[in-house]
This record gives structure tokens, C-alpha cells and sequence, in this order.
């Protein structure tokens, strides 16, 4: 039986998929966007380095199952591109953890020469918007949807570069979410300038925006534990906990995660929200956002 291999990089991290059976083909996923606008950057290769697969992909078995036995994802029957997507994202982002890089699922800007995060942490109200505005006052973007952190030293080691998905693959299709095109074009008129920065970076500063049209603006530091609370989320975003991947067959992720790892990622999360101020700014727009954090900046010392 035909076995085809492949391997995807980010970073050091290493993910080797095997399909085995199923027709001819030239690689796994058609479109490459999703992966690179969750995990940074992803390349691919056909050249195998890892003597065992990560994920195993029985395509000729009929039933569609999915299961995680002695570090290896077994995946039998046929899955669509969108939910492979999820596993890759999830199975990837936990080598990435293994070899001391932590995604974050967060913006990330250079403004005023200095790295600032846009957390996403709990909830996701406005990180991309604020991005935008930051980057029609000069700032240069260092990271979309995801920020890796290498672990002993906490600089941002490199980011996404697209700033959405313009293109969701068969069964990633979300339709809660807004077109981000309309919500540009309301608080914008035409989208701002961007230019990228890929040289890794200490963040200086995290805020986590909240836009709605209602809020009243509010500023507010946040303790060591929101912090660190709010940064979990964030960290955890990338293991899947809580994606079911097969709506028709009710397929979830399954625990890929390990104990000691969890315990390590915490004791790291701890020790990053301690080393720089964290804000909560709520406001009606990315402009008035904005406006908060370029005062944050000025009683910080950070001109």
C-alpha cells in the first residue's frame, strides 16, 4: 500500500504526516493560508528527518475515526481539508511547545519602537482593528493572528503576516464571524498601509482591546493573575481542547497535551505577564483604543 509523506516546519518544531492508501497525490493541504495565518510560518517537505510520524492518516479505512495512541494522531477514512487544517494547527503548535516556542494567539506590533501585544486571551474583541490603527500611526506589524514566544527568554521570535482569512477551507467555514472587509471599511474607509517587521522582538507593553460601539473608554491595569489568565487563553488556543473537528460524526480533538508540559507552560505564562505592564482598554474604536494606549506609553517612559 502507497505510503506519502510530508513534513511541516515552523521554527525548529518538526510535524511528519503519513497517508497511508487513498488516491495520488502532491501534498496534504491545497491552500497553505490557514496554517500560516495560525501558526506564523509553515513550510513544507517532502524530505523525511523525523524516523516517525507524528500523525498517521489510514485513508482507506471506512469509517471515519480519529485517536491519539503513544504520541501519534490516528486518523482512519476520509477527512475534509478544513478539518485536516485543525489537527496540523493542533499537532504542529504542540511541537512547537516541545522545542520551547509558545504560540500566542495575539497581534503584535513595533510602535514607537517598541513591541506591544494585542492579547486575544478569553475573548477576541478588536485586537486586528487596533492593529490597523496602530499601523496608520506608524507602526509596523510584527504578527496577525499569532505570536511565538521562545520560552527561556520571552522574545518574540516571529508572527503571522495575513492580517485574516480571506478563504476557510471545507469545514473551518465560520459564520459568527463578521467580514472583516466590512468592519475596515467602517472604522477605516480604505485599509491602512502596512508594513511587516520580522526581526524578533521583546514586547514591551500587552494590552487586550475591547471595541464595541457601546463602551464607554476604560483603562485598567491589570493584576498578576488576570495577566497570567488572560495569557493562558492565549497559549492554549493552539491544543484544540475545545474544537470539535466533525460536526456530522461528532469528532473532538483529542488530548494531546501532557502534564509536566502544562505545569512548564503555566511557571512560563507566570513569568511573562510579571515581566511587563498589562492593560484592559475598552472603547467604542480602534482610534479611541488607540488614543488610551499612546497615553500608557508616554507615562510609561516608552516615547
Amino acid at each position: 500500500m502507497s505510503v506519502f509523506t510530508e513534513e511541516l516546519k515552523s521554527g525548529k518544531a518538526v510535524l511528519r504526516f503519513d497517508v497511508v492508501g487513498g488516491p495520488e497525490r502532491t501534498g496534504i493541504a491545497e491552500d497553505m493560508s490557514f496554517l500560516n495565518y495560525r501558526l506564523g510560518t509553515v513550510e513544507v517537505s517532502h524530505e523525511v528527518t523525523k524516523a516517525k510520524p507524528d500523525i498517521i492518516w489510514n485513508y482507506d479505512e471506512p469509517k471515519k475515526a480519529i485517536r491519539y495512541v503513544d504520541h501519534q494522531l490516528i486518523l482512519d477514512s476520509f477527512w475534509e481539508e478544513g478539518e485536516l487544517n485543525k489537527i496540523m494547527v493542533s499537532m504542529l503548535a504542540n511541537e512547537m511547545d516541545k522545542c520551547g516556542m509558545h504560540p500566542f494567539h495575539s497581534s503584535s506590533v513595533v510602535y514607537k519602537g517598541h513591541g506591544i501585544l494585542l492579547v486575544g486571551g478569553e475573548n477576541n474583541h478588536g485586537k486586528s482593528m487596533t492593529q490597523l490603527e496602530a499601523c496608520k500611526r506608524g507602526a509596523q506589524v510584527f504578527s496577525t493572528e499569532t505570536t511565538v514566544m521562545d520560552d527561556e527568554t520571552g522574545i518574540a521570535l516571529y508572527g503571522s503576516k495575513n492580517i485574516y482569512v480571506r478563504k476557510r477551507a471545507k469545514g473551518t467555514e465560520r459564520s459568527d464571524l463578521a467580514n472583516q472587509d466590512e468592519g475596515v471599511k467602517m472604522f477605516f474607509g480604505d485599509e491602512p498601509t502596512m508594513e511587516m517587521r520580522d526581526e524578533p522582538i521583546q514586547m514591551d507593553l500587552a494590552i487586550m482591546p475591547c471595541i464595541d460601539g457601546w463602551f464607554k473608554t476604560e483603562v485598567k491595569q491589570m493584576g498578576q493573575f488576570e495577566a497570567a489568565y488572560q495569557s493562558y487563553h492565549s497559549m492554549m488556543n493552539f491544543f484544540g481542547m475545545n474544537q470539535l473537528l466533525s460536526g456530522g460524526d461528532g469528532l473532538v480533538m483529542p488530548i494531546i497535551d501532557e502534564e509536566d508540559r502544562r505545569q512548564a507552560r503555566g511557571a512560563f505564562c507566570a513569568k511573562y505577564a510579571a515581566g511587563r505592564p498589562y492593560f484592559m482598554v475598552r472603547a467604542k474604536t480602534p482610534q479611541l483604543v488607540l488614543d488610551e494606549i499612546d497615553k500608557l506609553m508616554e507615562q510609561l517612559g516608552m516615547n
